[in-house]
């Protein structure tokens, strides 16, 4: 493995640890690709550093078991920005 991956794997996952990060935000931070980000702290960590990977790998799990309540909130939020903070009446 390049060098220049190696430190990449180790600052997403330190970037992970330390910012409760999600992958999409991982990503935009770095500049790579969500599978990327995934590959780094999945694969080529567990090589480099099993310890740390095992630590952003926690993270990311809580993150995917809680991204439905965010989706949801990211909803509202869009829905009550249309509205101006109406309510909208469904049947």
């Amino acid at each position: 493995m390049k060098p220049y991956i190696e430190e990449r794997a180790v600052e997403v996952a330190n970037f992970i640890i330390n910012s409760n990060a999600t992958v999409r935000e991982t990503a935009r931070k770095f500049g790579i690709s969500k599978s990327t980000v995934h590959k780094d702290v999945t694969e080529r960590l567990e090589k480099i550093n099993p310890k740390l990977a095992g630590e952003a790998r926690r993270v990311l799990e809580v993150n995917k078991s809680e991204r439905h309540i965010r989706g949801g909130l990211a909803t509202k939020e869009k829905y009550m920005s249309i509205t101006g903070g109406r309510r909208i009446k469904t049947m």
